[in-house]
């Protein structure tokens, strides 16, 4: 299995459960859902995302999601951006991420052993 990350609002992933997929807003802006590979998750969390409370992370079986996933260049690196919306079934764990005192993110153990 092949897992990709993405970090969202709790309250946007509960909207998603009840319509029965997932859009994040860069879908409608940028044409697709930022996500990021193992290694890369806390470098963006804390670029972006820092000091923000009710997150969560969401860990995606890359090989379930329906719509074409493209790794592409930013900043010097490939992520894997989602062209469409999520399927939930490729969701296969949610972990809260939360900053901690100083604001920052740390790697959560469950992803920790993905790498």
């Amino acid at each position: 299995m092949n897992t990709i990350l993405h970090i969202t609002q709790r309250k946007k992933w509960e909207q998603a459960k009840n319509v029965g997929s997932y859009r994040a807003d860069s879908l409608d802006t940028e044409g697709f859902i930022h996500c990021s590979q193992p290694a890369q998750v806390i470098k963006v969390a804390n670029y972006i995302f820092a000091n923000q409370k009710g997150l969560i992370l969401l860990l995606i079986n890359s090989n379930l999601v329906n719509p074409e996933i493209r790794y592409e260049a930013a900043d010097g690196e490939l992520f894997p951006h989602i062209y469409g919306e999520l399927n939930l079934d490729a969701v296969y764990q949610v972990i809260n991420f939360e900053p901690g005192e100083d604001g920052l993110f740390e790697l959560p153990s469950e992803v920790v052993s993905l790498g």
